[in-house]
């Protein structure tokens, strides 16, 4: 029997989960092996033979994605798999062309092939772009479900940068469990908040695993979207964060068009900090795209223990690395505070960049006066410490979703910054959530 020959396109994330539902284990493919981009450091390994399965038994390279042209030619590749997210839909069209231009075919996997069944409630909660407010989103969710007293656990959409074997399974109850499983900074910013609100967090690689290991311990299950991908297991009631402050984006960036136009909720959040302009432009895309959608309007409202201790500060700003990064805002919630309660002057903090830092400013030149808490590896936490320490200012602003101070003994004071979803009018999330529960656990 001829295989049809697979190169899959990720960010070590769907790209292993579409491995796991659809390709593994079925003779009428071979996978050649999946490139990798968005993600330092995480090109150059191999997805190992106990996730890769019988047909693998040496496991499955991982290349640079700048690769895929001597890839398809190097190996014959058939079809051309894009598993990744956060992409503008320009961006995906180049991609398509690339691998054409090189003789495969391009494909998209769906959520028909790639949904995982559960046999607990699944709420959902998604984004349109990366940094929305999908985490706080799904905090208030957690928080809603903890005060009808059921148990709920959060499945987290995957982040495995390190041994890929070992994190086939993780569970995150205690914060010794992060440290346990070595985890990055855009880990602990995705799992601590669930932890100090008392929900357990499921992650890692193996997404059947993980979702039955989630049930055995849930009433409900929230599924954590990330990097604005839709949704390993198949949702019973799916939330889609939209930003106004990005609008137009809803419609223009791959997943999120899919999550704007599956979702039974679209919260339009960060409404009191955008222009009264495009909120309705975002309101009006998801009338025009997904009409039976309930649309909810939300703030995000800022939390800090101490704001008076900025005012007349030289400050530097530390905000979320993927929001930054990838997502494309030049600042983040540190500006805010900064702004609100009058700093006297945000430093750039270019001048002083380490290492993988200053690589980071000069791969993504959008970003503004505020340093990305880029963490990917021990390295990389050293360098940003040392970016930190070498910032002539007075005090520090995280806006980071955890406290950062936890990883980093810097030599100067910090603040810390952070947002929590507030409704804004009729109909409140929490009354759509109950009505679903009514109807689902009846």
């Amino acid at each position: 029997m001829t295989r049809t020959k697979i190169l899959i396109l990720g960010a070590a994330g769907r790209d292993f989960h579409n491995f796991n539902v659809y390709f593994r284990g079925r003779d009428e493919y071979e996978v050649v092996g999946f490139t990798a981009t968005q993600i330092p450091g995480i090109e150059s390994r191999r997805y190992p033979p106990s996730l890769a399965g019988p047909l693998y038994p040496d496991g499955l390279p991982i290349y640079p994605e700048a690769d895929l042209e001597r890839l398809v030619e190097k190996h014959g590749v058939d079809t051309v798999v894009m598993a990744y997210s956060d992409l503008s839909h320009e961006s995906v069209g180049h991609l398509a062309s690339r691998a054409l231009a090189a003789g495969a075919d391009f494909r998209l996997l769906g959520p028909k092939h790639t949904f995982i069944e559960s046999k607990k409630p699944v709420i959902a909660v998604c984004a349109v772009r990366t940094g929305c407010g999908k985490s706080q989103t799904a905090r208030y969710i957690a928080t809603k479900l903890h005060e009808r007293g059921l148990k709920t656990v959060a499945v987290r959409h995957p982040m495995p940068y390190g041994d890929l074997a070992r994190q086939a399974v993780e569970r995150f109850a205690t914060y010794e469990d992060l440290d346990r499983f070595q985890c990055t900074i855009e880990e602990r910013e995705e799992y601590e908040a669930h932890i100090e609100n008392g929900t357990i967090v499921f992650a890692g690689v193996d997404y059947e695993a993980i979702t039955r290991a989630a049930e055995a311990e849930a009433d409900v299950v929230i599924w954590d979207g990330g990097n604005n991908d839709y949704p390993f297991i198949r949702p019973d009631l799916w939330i889609t964060v939209a930003d106004p402050l990005r609008p137009g984006h809803e419609l223009s960036y791959h997943p999120g068009e899919t999550n704007f136009r599956a979702a039974d909720v679209i919260v339009i959040n960060k409404v009191t900090d955008a222009p009264a302009a495009d909120v309705q432009l975002v309101f009006d895309n998801a009338k025009r795209s997904n009409p039976k959608a309930q649309i909810v309007m939300a703030a995000s409202e800022l939390r800090i223990a101490d704001g008076e201790a900025i005012r007349e500060k030289r400050v530097l700003l530390v905000d979320d690395g993927p929001t930054i990064t990838h997502g494309g805002m030049p600042f983040g919630a540190a500006k805010v505070a900064a702004e609100r309660y009058g700093a006297s002057v945000v430093v750039d903090p270019k001048p002083y960049a380490k290492g993988s830092i200053a690589a980071t400013f000069k791969k993504y030149p959008h970003i503004s006066r505020t340093l990305p808490a880029m963490g990917y590896s021990p390295e990389q936490i050293s360098e940003l410490q040392a970016t930190i320490d070498a910032t002539e200012c007075d005090l520090v602003v995280f806006a980071t979703p955890i406290d950062l101070t936890r990883l980093l003994k810097i030599n100067k004071p910090a603040v810390r910054v952070g947002y929590e979803l507030k409704d804004l009018g009729q109909p409140i999330l929490g009354d759509i959530v109950d009505q679903f529960l009514k109807r689902r656990l009846a």
